[in-house]
């Protein structure tokens, strides 16, 4: 777990809007939307695949591109953790609702995004940014992401199809189990700072 004295202030982080990873980012939330109508309208898999190809090539890049031209942005860490959140909330949503997934399976990773959400709450009242994406979370957001395509997939017909099912399966079990994990891993962490700041304001005070 990495040392309370590195973690990232709100002052630590430029205020910028206007940068070319957070137009990415910002385009990346506006496909959420034609994600989920494809998945539920038209039921076009195939345009819903691409453009969850196309995300996650956006999220690659837009790290990438913030680290090479030093754009880096208080605004641009909230916005590509809730692009990836918002991706996997609709589509889990999209596949509960064409039985793609259990429903237990939705509740637990949902669950977890909600029990974390009060944390920003107690950061901000300590000091503290939104933390860095554990490379837990990193791995568990990547487990599920490879998952949604190829279990899509394995809905259909022919031996592409009978693959993707279970390695689909695969990915999506191991996705979830780092998820809770990176889940769990966040949650001590902001324990930690709590702890950590209440201690110095009653030593300054």
């Amino acid at each position: 777990m990495p040392s309370t004295s590195r973690m990232p202030t709100d002052q630590e982080l430029p205020d910028r809007i206007v940068t070319v990873p957070n137009l990415l980012s910002v385009l990346r939330l506006g496909g959420v939307p034609l994600f989920l109508w494809l998945l539920l309208g038209p039921h076009a898999d195939g345009w819903a695949l691409a453009v969850l190809a196309a995300s996650g090539l956006s999220d690659y890049l837009d790290g990438k591109i913030a680290r090479a031209l030093g754009q880096a942005s208080r605004l641009g860490v909230l916005l590509d953790p809730a692009a990836d959140r918002l991706y996997i909330l609709s589509t889990l949503v999209a596949f509960v609702l064409r039985d793609i997934v259990p429903c237990w399976l939705a509740a637990a990773i949902v669950g977890r995004d909600l029990l974390l959400a009060p944390s920003l709450l107690v950061l901000r009242r300590h000091g503290y940014g939104p933390l860095p994406v554990h490379y837990l979370g990193k791995a568990a957001t990547m487990n599920l992401l490879y998952a949604f395509p190829l279990l899509l997939l394995g809905t259909h017909h022919g031996w592409v199809s009978a693959i993707a099912h279970p390695v689909g399966w695969a990915f999506a079990i191991w996705g979830t189990a780092l998820y809770l994990l990176s889940g769990a891993l966040y949650l001590a962490q902001v324990v930690q700072l709590a702890r950590a700041g209440g201690a110095e304001g009653r030593l300054v005070g």
